[in-house]
């Protein structure tokens, strides 16, 4: 019996936590030179507890939004910095976007991608060319568009749209921050890559591992 998108989901976010938990330090080491320090403790301890709360879900009549809702939630109760919202926000208007499907086709995938990447830009109050993950989210999103438009197959969206994520979170090396608190230092967060964007395009390149 073929999985059930929930499920699809929720092995989606355990990976998610594997790759950020892999990267925890990596992130934090980029954090600490503009930022707090922690990024990847913060992700760490925001995916860990996406994951538990998903863990209590009956995965085989739950719904795509109803998991999406749960990550949300869980996400939001762990994380009380920026990043919770933030991150909580794109989740919730994913589950929106899927509401009332059952499968994780490509236009689906391409409607959660523009969702969360919405979210986290109307919460955020930020654009591309801030220095924030919304250089890899807009850029990523846009690209799901593009090749759902194209009629490009499933290993070939994820391709475009891991290219993209990849590529935007190298280009925050070029940018000056103007949020958050990166922001405080201007021209002197040229050259560091932003560890939100990072972390970002790793938790895409997350996603596009468990594609088929």
């Amino acid at each position: 019996m073929s999985e059930t998108a929930a499920r699809t989901l929720a092995r989606m976010f355990e990976r998610m936590s594997e790759v950020i938990e892999a990267e925890k330090d990596h992130l934090s080491e980029l954090d600490g030179a503009i930022g707090d320090g922690d990024h990847g403790i913060t992700m760490s301890i925001g995916f860990k507890a996406v994951t538990t709360a998903l863990a209590g879900m009956n995965l085989e009549t739950a719904s795509p939004s109803d998991v999406m809702s749960t990550a949300a939630s869980g996400f939001l109760d762990a994380v009380g910095a920026s990043t919770g919202p933030l991150y909580a926000t794109g989740f919730r208007r994913a589950a929106q976007a899927l509401s009332g499907r059952d499968t994780l086709d490509l236009p689906a995938c391409r409607d959660m991608l523009t969702a969360i990447s919405e979210g986290i830009r109307d919460r955020g109050k930020a654009q591309r060319g801030d220095k924030t993950m919304l250089d890899v989210w807009l850029p990523a999103a846009e690209a799901a568009t593009v090749a759902v438009a194209n009629n490009l197959s499933r290993p070939a969206f994820w391709e475009a749209v891991e290219t993209a994520a990849e590529n935007g979170a190298a280009a925050t090396a070029t940018m000056i921050a103007t949020k958050g608190r990166a922001a405080r230092l201007r021209e002197r967060s040229l050259g560091h890559a932003d560890p939100g964007a990072v972390s970002a395009a790793a938790l895409i390149k997350a996603i596009a591992s468990l594609q088929p």
